[in-house]
């Protein structure tokens, strides 16, 4: 449409942009057999300007101009009788209409027994001729002012518009079947302020291109209605290798229509590229993916503002839909010069300010934000109402679901909802009293995780608690959502864990442990990457023995304002062992050198046989010896100073707190301990001496890895997936995280449920999202994991709990949003399937390139769009 507000400097609109008056009847016949109840269009009535208006007559008629009013007439019907014979009816269309209108009638004028050698071309009618309007907005009445000014027009173009809009003698009757004018009130009511008073010097110009036919109109009105239907039935066989737009709705040519007419342009409509602002490839992809649905081409191409919605809250004033129409109506038009979406991009950024700017953003959010956005501007309910959704109560699912979705469509009903949107079934049952709640869900898109985003990657190290062996890191896979029994129960089976023994797994940090992993329902989400875990595995019969906790300090020397200190340091992991029922000090002795057995270095060990016979002993024997008998099998000495001048020479022990802080002088070989006995756990402080570190293997007492390093494990190659495996990980029954607790209306208090999703609705067309990027605290991450989706039929039927024949579960591929690289500097295009050339074009910011359909199926797939076949 070629709008400008007067005295602009920009330059006219291009070729498909043009709109065009034509006689109604003439239009009418063309669109007769597309809809018997009429096509859809807002009815005008053009009449004198009132007297209200006085001054303006007056310098009207000295200025020679010609003013009339236009008003919006509701009561004008389609087959109106008046409507259908005055010759003062026209009507306001697209070039794409008038294109196949005329197209239609050189058809149908044809006395050819074929159309095949039809040569249409625009250039040799010569009926049209261009009108300049100035069209000022009442706001109180929404009457529209409209002059024909002889400065505007050259003389014979206003002489013969005079005698087009001369409503002295009778009315002009206009249909608006491009929705121009109701634009035009649009625009109005969006730029200026409710209570602001309209300057009356402020106007807008209107250029249209009037069709005066030459042929009688009595001619063309004694074609007989099966006359019609054959011509139009011919013209299924009339080809231009592409797409035509009829009364908004893209229909497929399959003849052999030669590329050089006019029309040759219509091949290549919905082939436009987008520019590329700054970082708004993004944005380019989601467009062109919906620009290329085909229902809202449909849609946005015919008259979709009478279903503009002001009135809610939710929305958006309709702005964002008449942006998206009028970038929508640029991509398909003629003309295949690459759009500039500024516009669009600046109303975006008013609306939703986390897209302002021109940062990278993820097309799939701007596509959720879209979507929601054009439902609420374009929702056909004014008066949304209250409703109570009621509890299944043992009722069947088919009456319970089509309840929701009855109670949903009154209060959501638009294109979108017509298109978009399907239902699954919510299933959560309580883990305390098993109560079931069944939920029936709209949904506007899917949001499938890949298999490998379900499952964690753990590290855990493994440690003995009798010496025999040293620390073994296992890495496990374990659900993301899972538990701390699931971890468990993978690190057993991963270590072979002995039937008479368990695992008992600690977090630790700086040196000590923190916390234990011992309730099996906690949530490993509560673990980060970054933190560390041992498992000891602890003999099964010494289960109600007390434990004791060795942590280990060293001596550290360092420089304070240029002066040599020295102070003592926590370093290496704790080690674990069940402690016997008579603990002393030469006990406490035994276990800890036992539990080093596995760290001390081969070439190192020089003690006898007596020592290792010590260091090997049970538990029981421990227990059973005294300080004595322990000094005199260690070291072959008697002397219980000797056995504490060895003591003393390796390491030091002292009785501590749970935060290590010590709580009495050093622990004396031949001194019992002060336990009360009623403690569950000893915690001993082991301070190393220089020398008796060299005797043992460090780096195994600092080996302690972290949960998961991601530098080990993003280079690793990763699986491939099928898209039902992923639909298979979305469906699949898992257990509520604990930030989305569902409160149990019986246990009457929040719990940490499952949850099971089931397929029950599908909609016209399928949105599928692959959710390949992940976000935490400390990183970012995407899966480059190929998916491989299918193209030409995907079949649902096995996923959907609400088995009918109709409608259709299979789908078919047509557009794909593609995003390469990674979370920090990453690209995105759009793969596109043109149903006029049945051929894939790849849409990369403003190139357009054909592509094969082999290439289509790629690892940067991340949303895909399928339409019910």
């Amino acid at each position: 449409m070629d709008v400008l507000a007067a005295n602009s400097d920009h330059p006219p609109a291009a070729e498909d942009d043009r709109v065009f008056l034509v006689p109604y009847r003439w239009w009418r016949e063309a669109q007769e057999l597309e809809a018997e109840d009429g096509p859809r269009g807002i009815p005008y009535t053009a009449t004198p300007v009132s007297s209200s208006y006085g001054m303006k007559l007056i310098n009207n008629f000295f200025s020679s101009d010609l003013v009339f009013n236009l008003r919006r007439d509701d009561d004008m019907k389609w087959n109106d009788a008046e409507v259908g014979v005055s010759g003062r009816c026209y009507a306001l269309i697209s070039w794409y209409k008038w294109s196949w209108a005329l197209q239609w009638h050189s058809a149908s004028n044809s006395t050819m027994k074929t159309i095949k050698n039809l040569s249409f071309t625009e250039d040799g009618v010569t009926d049209v001729y261009p009108v300049m309007l100035r069209i000022s907005v009442t706001r109180e009445s929404n009457i529209l002012t409209v002059k024909i000014g002889k400065k505007d027009n050259t003389v014979e173009n206003y002489k013969r518009a005079s005698k087009i809009f001369s409503v002295d003698s009778e009315p002009v009757r206009i249909w608006d079947f491009c929705g121009h004018i109701n634009l035009i009130l649009m625009n109005e009511w969006n730029r200026l302020p409710q209570d602001c008073q309209r300057h009356t010097d402020q106007e807008i110009l209107l250029s249209i291109q009037v069709y005066a036919l030459t042929e009688p109109m009595a001619c063309r009105s004694e074609v007989k209605k099966d006359d019609l239907a054959l011509q139009q039935s011919k013209m299924t066989s009339f080809s231009c290798c592409g797409s035509l737009v009829t009364n908004g709705s893209i229909r497929n040519m399959e003849s052999e229509f030669h590329a050089g007419g006019n029309l040759k342009g219509i091949s290549s409509l919905g082939l436009t590229g987008l520019e590329n602002l700054g970082n708004t490839c993004f944005m380019n992809s989601a467009i062109q993916c919906l620009a290329h649905t085909p229902k809202l081409v449909d849609y946005f191409l015919g008259d979709y503002s009478r279903e503009i919605n002001q009135d809610n809250q939710l929305g958006m004033n309709g702005e964002l839909a008449l942006a998206f129409g009028d970038l929508l109506r640029k991509l398909w038009a003629h003309d295949k010069t690459p759009v500039v979406p500024r516009s669009f991009k600046a109303m975006l950024a008013r609306f939703a300010p986390q897209f302002s700017g021109f940062n990278q953003h993820d097309s799939q959010e701007l596509l959720a934000f879209l979507l929601d956005g054009l439902h609420e501007d374009l929702n056909r309910v004014k008066c949304k109402p209250y409703l109570e959704a009621k509890d299944a109560c043992g009722r069947p699912d088919e009456i319970v679901a089509d309840e929701y979705w009855k109670n949903h469509l009154a209060r959501n009903d638009s294109i979108i909802v017509d298109i978009c949107q399907g239902q699954y079934k919510s299933t959560l049952v309580c883990p305390v009293c098993n109560k079931v709640s069944v939920t029936f869900d709209p949904f506007m898109y899917l949001s499938l995780p890949l298999p490998s985003t379900t499952m964690r990657t753990m590290t855990v190290s493994v440690l003995c608690t009798d010496g025999s062996l040293v620390p073994s890191p296992y890495t496990i896979n374990v659900p993301k959502s899972g538990k701390c029994k699931d971890l468990i129960q993978a690190l057993s089976i991963a270590c072979s864990l002995e039937d008479d023994e368990s695992l008992l797994v600690a977090e630790v940090y700086a040196g000590r442990i923190i916390r234990y992993l011992e309730e099996p329902s906690d949530s490993l989400s509560l673990l980060r990457d970054g933190d560390q875990l041992a498992a000891y595995r602890l003999p099964k019969d010494l289960e109600k023995a007390p434990m004791v906790v060795f942590m280990h300090q060293r001596m550290e020397e360092y420089y304070i304002l240029g002066k040599m200190t020295s102070r003592w340091q926590a370093f290496g992991f704790p080690l674990i062992a069940k402690l016997p029922d008579t603990p002393s000090g030469s006990t406490i002795c035994k276990l800890f050198l036992k539990l080093l057995n596995s760290f001390r270095r081969s070439k190192d060990i020089a003690l006898d046989d007596d020592r290792d016979n010590c260091r090997s002993a049970s538990f029981d024997e421990i227990a059973k010896m005294d300080a004595s008998s322990c000094k005199s099998g260690c070291k072959s000495t008697a002397d219980a100073g000797e056995e504490n001048e060895y003591m003393g020479d390796e390491f030091e022990l002292y009785l501590t707190d749970e935060k290590g802080q010590v709580m009495e002088s050093k622990i004396e070989m031949n001194e019992p301990l002060l336990w009360t006995g009623l403690q569950k756990q000893l915690h001993i402080l082991v301070r190393w001496k220089d020398k008796s570190l060299d005797q043992y293997d460090k780096s195994l007492l600092n080996s302690l890895p972290e949960i998961y390093k991601y530098g080990l494990f993003a280079k690793r190659l990763q699986d491939s997936f099928t898209l039902y495996a992923c639909l298979e990980a979305f469906l699949k029954e898992e257990p509520l995280g604990p930030e989305d607790m569902w409160y149990c209306p019986c246990c009457r208090k929040h719990q940490q449920a499952s949850k099971k999703l089931d397929l029950w609705r599908l909609p016209e067309v399928l949105v599928i999202h692959l959710k390949r990027f992940s976000y935490n605290r400390f990183m970012k991450n995407k899966l480059e994991t190929f998916v491989e989706f299918p193209i030409h039929d995907l079949d649902l039927s096995a996923y959907v709990a609400h088995r009918t024949e109709h409608p259709s579960h299979h789908y078919r591929l047509y557009a794909v949003s593609n995003h390469y690289g990674n979370m920090e500097g990453g690209h995105y295009t759009a793969y596109i399937h043109h149903e006029g050339h049945n051929e894939w074009y790849d849409f990369d910011d403003r190139h357009v390139v054909p592509i094969s359909e082999d290439s289509v199926k790629m690892s940067a797939a991340y949303v895909l769009f399928y339409r019910r076949t």
